[in-house]
């Protein structure tokens, strides 16, 4: 296969999400590199996409929504394929997601540290959030209603004091939600990292074009295959996701053996870890009726649409210029100091039954909560060498024992602040998922089988120095030469909390790293 003549890059970068747009803007900042950032969408020019609410628009777009279906889990009688979302433009899945910015405890990173990672240590990564957030810009919503409040002071009837602190360490308790957002616009990756690199001469862009393969020389990347045209590179950086970089390294022939074989791959390097350790955070939701119009529902439809657009455009404010209200970090029976659940409170509700996004006509609320630190481990595989194929995903949801009991208490606990005063003088009742999910433990873990993830899947190019590790602590792939993997799948456990913030952080480190190993 001829290579595209006048086509060589130092570097290409695949994938221009969370970390790709990072990486793009450090590695060109010198202006010795000449790089190439490649993503599979388009241009990140829809206007849904810097509206904070404009989310839940851009994700019913397939333009600028990957739609990836999973296989179902066969250990739970409920288990069932669902379909996993990921963002399809430039700044991928920060230009589409809740905008939620939670950097994880340290103890995640000292973890990574201890466990062979070295050099991802709680102090490094610090360094990194503090320098990614000089430039993303985060906003913490100062708005206080009726709702918020009584949610905080039954939070605090539960035992959830209210935080206080700024963004950095997220600890024990309830408070405001960090939000990437400035001034009423989405903070996506594209828009804080790569639009300044964009002015850069050496730095080009190509969009609407999804990687066939790695080029391989033997044992060593030489570039990318791009509809069948190999576009030359120095070295090559994969940062395609937690579901497409295992998918990629295996359509290259880098994988386990056994799959690479069923799928019709020539195997050029059995690395049997590449697809495995999949975590997730897998999510369970509940929703109030409330009796009083103190909530945002009738926001979001009709008149008021209109009215709220007018004043968004006019202003940048309003409701459609901020996303989730309250976020908390609480403690499960199993947890003696660090909390392991999430929940996140929103002052709407949705009509599940519609078939669409829609919001319920009653007043309503909504929490959604998941365990922290999930120990169910699942797999991505492709089934074909055919890069428009979805690969296999199995989740393995609610696997280990411990999972389970971390998502009865979370649900429990979500019920537990619905029911406490003052709240409790606003909630009329349960709306979802309401009687079919009594309080006993079966009938909990049947409900969350039965809800979606939250997009924040890791681990699948795991970093570390054991057998199953793909890359090493310098995210080098190993065995091969000149290819690397930045991006959600190195992680080697899961994140205490929403994984967008870690991406970008995990970046602004591979940028160092990198650049040392270049000197």
């Amino acid at each position: 296969m001829a290579e595209d003549a006048g086509s060589h890059y130092d570097m290409i970068i695949v994938g221009a999400g969370s970390a790709g747009c990072v990486l793009a803007d450090r590695l060109t900042r010198n202006g010795r590199r000449k790089v190439l950032l490649v993503e599979a969408g388009p241009r990140d020019t829809s206007p849904f996409l810097h509206m904070p609410r404009g989310f839940g628009r851009t994700l019913a777009d397939p333009r600028l929504t990957w739609y990836y279906p999973t296989e179902p889990d066969t250990h739970h009688d409920e288990a069932r394929s669902h379909v996993w979302l990921r963002g399809k433009t430039l700044g991928g899945s920060s230009a589409v997601n809740g905008m939620i910015y939670v950097r994880g405890q340290p103890e995640d990173y000292d973890g990574w540290g201890a466990g062979g990672a070295t050099g991802w240590n709680a102090p490094i990564m610090a360094r990194a959030f503090r320098a990614v957030e000089e430039e993303l810009q985060i906003e913490i919503p100062q708005r206080r209603t009726i709702l918020t409040d009584a949610i905080i002071r039954a939070a605090g009837a539960a035992g959830l004091p209210e935080r206080h602190d700024p963004v950095g360490v997220d600890g024990f308790g309830i408070g405001r939600t960090p939000a990437t957002i400035s001034h009423g616009r989405r903070r996506s990756a594209a828009t804080a990292f790569l639009r300044p690199a964009e002015r850069r001469p050496n730095l080009d862009v190509m969009t609407d074009a999804k990687v066939d393969r790695v080029a391989m020389d033997g044992l060593r990347a030489t570039g990318i295959v791009v509809d069948g045209k190999i576009i030359g590179a120095g070295s090559v950086i994969l940062c395609a996701g937690a579901i497409e970089s295992p998918a990629l390294l295996q359509r290259s022939g880098i994988g386990p053996a056994a799959i690479l074989r069923a799928a019709g791959v020539p195997i050029a390097h059995d690395l049997p870890g590449v697809g495995g350790n999949l975590r997730e955070h897998k999510l369970i939701m509940t929703q109030f009726e409330l009796n009083r119009r103190i909530d945002d529902n009738r926001e979001f439809s009709g008149w008021r649409l209109l009215r709220n657009a007018l004043h968004y455009g006019l202003t940048r404010g309003g409701p459609l210029s901020r996303t989730y209200d309250l976020n908390a970090f609480a403690r499960s029976g199993l947890s003696t100091r660090r909390p392991d659940i999430q929940i996140t409170f929103s002052s709407f509700s949705l009509d599940l039954a519609a078939g669409k996004l829609a919001f319920d006509r009653a007043p309503g609320m909504q929490m959604f909560a998941y365990p922290l630190k999930p120990t169910s481990e699942g797999r991505i595989d492709i089934a074909s060498p055919d890069p428009a194929a979805p690969p296999k995903i199995r989740p393995n949801y609610l696997a280990t024992d411990y999972d389970r009991r971390v998502t009865i208490d979370a649900v429990r606990l979500m019920r537990k602040i619905a029911a406490a005063a003052p709240l409790d003088e606003l909630v009329v009742r349960e709306t979802w998922p309401g009687p079919i999910m009594g309080d006993d433990d079966q009938s909990i873990i049947a409900a969350a089988h039965r809800d979606q993830s939250c997009a924040h899947a890791i681990g699948t190019c795991k970093m570390g120095t054991d057998d199953l590790a793909v890359v090493d602590p310098r995210l080098r792939v190993r065995g091969i030469e000149a290819l690397r993997v930045v991006d959600c799948s190195i992680m080697p456990t899961q994140v205490s909390g929403n994984t967008n913030a870690p991406a970008m952080a995990v970046a602004w480190r591979a940028a160092d790293l990198i650049s040392e190993d270049l000197a």
